[in-house]
């Protein structure tokens, strides 16, 4: 789960990271009562998921309420990369004098944590990285130690910090770790991370994912939760306990096992490329190990429910549960949705049990099944009449 910036500024503050005061406001009115209660100078920020808010027109600095208010009217109904704009963030100002890059994250490949440190923030750091490497430091950090005195004064002088700054900015790398510890995330980022003119270290920005597989440690994430924003498809997946993920092509993909599930995306994608409209993948669905009838007539209920989907592949390996399950369920799924399933559905299975399955399949004889015998032609067969369908409307 990613995080609006409002949300992460109040974790960072939870957990004693400093930060400035900031609300959030939905309307231009709101907006001025807030930099009002400020004082009168403000910053006025998008609250999206994405990056480039700044150069979309998204942060705006207000000298005074009013002009905060018409701050916040320029920016709430923003498109920024396809986010559209539905509340702000009315910050204090900072008197900067420098800017800094800090970040926490999970580092798969070598299984463990890095920390990520520049005394160059405010800026993009992938480009950073490309451009100037070495300004980018990296380091390790053991999940079992985390960022203690010693780890901290490592990763600022890996950066290039001098002591008397490094003094001042440890204690906030050992908050921020805190963040990353105790909230279960997987990226804590601050960018900017600055010193004011009068010295103090402050989080001017921040970014938090969390770890969804933790939720259940953490009851109160679900007034985190954005329900508005979040796809309805993939909301409505959700409460049927299903591991589905939106994609923006037209065939529908089932499978079990995450795995397997990948690899048909990437053989649907590479079955589609010489087609008309290339067709692509339509979502991630993994129905895992039990692939019931209810299962699958709640994974076909949602795929065909997607406007954008024009076929569905059904790609089942048997193993705990033998293809034969798999074809009743199939059978039950097509029949509990009835006219819903308007859509063909190419099935591939293999496994335990396949010939079983497969004559359970051939006797259904339903007309818009299709059983294929391998992944890849199924693929194609998939592809082909995703193609078909799009090219008729």
């Amino acid at each position: 789960m990613d995080l609006y910036e409002y949300q992460a500024r109040d974790l960072f503050e939870q957990h004693g990271v400093p930060v400035l005061r900031g609300r959030v406001a939905e309307s231009p009115d709101r907006a001025r009562e807030i930099a009002q209660e400020f004082g009168g100078t403000a910053v006025v920020k998008a609250q999206v998921k994405t990056g480039g808010r700044g150069k979309a027109g998204g942060v705006k600095i207000a000298k005074s309420p009013d002009e905060a208010a018409v701050a916040a009217e320029q920016i709430l109904g923003l498109d920024i990369k396809g986010h559209v704009v539905r509340r702000v963030m009315v910050a204090e100002g900072a008197d900067i004098a420098e800017e800094y890059y800090f970040s926490l994250l999970l580092d798969r490949a070598e299984r463990t944590y890095l920390a990520m440190c520049s005394r160059e923030g405010g800026m993009d750091i992938e480009q950073l990285a490309e451009e100037r490497p070495e300004a980018l430091a990296k380091v390790c950090v053991d999940p079992l130690v985390g960022i203690d005195d010693d780890k901290a004064g490592e990763i600022l002088e890996a950066a290039g910090f001098g002591v008397h700054d490094a003094v001042r900015i440890a204690p906030v790398l050992k908050s921020l770790w805190a963040v990353y510890r105790d909230e279960d995330a997987t990226l804590v980022e601050v960018n900017p991370l600055v010193k004011t003119g009068d010295g103090r270290i402050l989080a001017l920005d921040g970014k938090i994912s969390l770890d969804e597989n933790a939720a259940f440690r953490h009851p109160e994430r679900e007034a985190l939760a954005d329900v508005e924003a979040d796809d309805p498809l993939e909301t409505r997946a959700k409460e049927k306990g299903l591991n589905y993920v939106k994609l923006d092509g037209q065939v529908g993909v089932i499978g079990n096992g995450a795995g397997l599930v990948m690899s048909t995306l990437d053989v649907v994608a590479a079955a589609g490329e010489d087609l008309p409209g290339s067709p692509r993948p339509a979502n991630f669905l993994d129905i895992g190990g039990g692939a019931s009838a209810k299962v699958m007539a709640d994974g076909l209920d949602v795929i065909l429910s997607d406007a954008q989907v024009k076929s569905v592949f059904v790609n089942v390996f048997g193993g705990i549960t033998a293809c034969n399950e798999v074809a009743n369920g199939v059978v039950a799924a097509l029949t509990e949705l009835g006219e819903r399933a308007s859509k063909p559905l190419v099935v591939r299975l293999d496994g335990n049990s396949v010939e079983v399955g497969r004559a359970i399949l051939a006797e259904y004889d339903h007309p818009l099944v299709t059983v294929v015998e391998t992944m890849d032609a199924a693929a194609r067969k998939a592809a082909e009449l995703a193609a078909e369908s799009t090219y008729e409307n």
